[in-house]
């Protein structure tokens, strides 16, 4: 008897003991890197890429060592100096001192081909009314916008393509094309955006002497 009292003490002894569950941590556990310890720990930084398959590609081997906070941090850092015009992080088509240049000039100036965006948006707001006489308006107006937008970006094209010869008489360093229709073609496309949307940034306000 005495041995299956004993027994019994001690299973009860052996369900008697609590399990305490760990607590979870809180929070992620480490503070947020700072910039300069992101940079450090991504190593020199390696040269710009040649094209934008290129680029890309680079970017999501880069990210696979990389913490959230660190992508973030990185990101944010790639798109400032992008917007500043940092030739190693703008796309391909925007590097060089030629199209840096091409970008003052124009930003500095007043084009016609800047109101397309909003004369078209005011266009098909005009074809929303239901009378025909003023949905004829819209499609005039923005005919109009059309063909003074391409006739001052023709005599602008050219006075750039002239500026361009005598500020760079080698070419582009960068090896892009410096023709007069690339060069006005870049220009146009950038004219067309509205100053807040433009990618880089402006440097120089409208008057301006580039």
């Amino acid at each position: 008897m005495s041995f299956l009292r004993r027994k019994t003490a001690d299973q009860a002894s052996d369900t008697a003991v609590a399990v305490v569950p760990e607590a979870p941590a809180v929070g992620k556990g480490r503070p947020t890197p700072k910039r300069s310890e992101a940079q450090g720990r991504r190593g020199p930084v390696a040269p710009p890429p040649k094209t934008q398959r290129e680029a890309v590609k680079r970017s999501k081997e880069v990210g696979k060592t990389l913490t959230k906070d660190e992508k973030r941090v990185a990101s944010g850092e790639r798109r400032e100096r992008m917007m500043r015009g940092d030739d190693a992080y703008v796309l391909p088509r925007d590097r060089g001192p030629v199209r840096a240049f091409v970008r003052d000039v124009t930003d500095s100036r007043r084009n016609i081909a800047g109101i397309l965006l909003p004369v078209a948006l005011l266009s098909f707001i005009i074809l929303l009314i239901r009378n025909q006489t003023v949905q004829l308006i819209g499609p005039l107006i923005l005919l109009v916008a059309i063909v003074a937008a391409v006739a001052d970006s023709i005599v602008f094209g050219r006075q750039l393509s002239r500026r361009v010869a005598e500020k760079f008489p080698k070419g582009d360093p960068s090896g892009l094309s410096v023709k007069p229709r690339s060069l006005a073609f870049y220009a146009f496309n950038r004219a067309c955006l509205i100053r807040k949307w433009r990618v880089p940034r402006p440097r120089v306000t409208r008057g301006d002497v580039v």
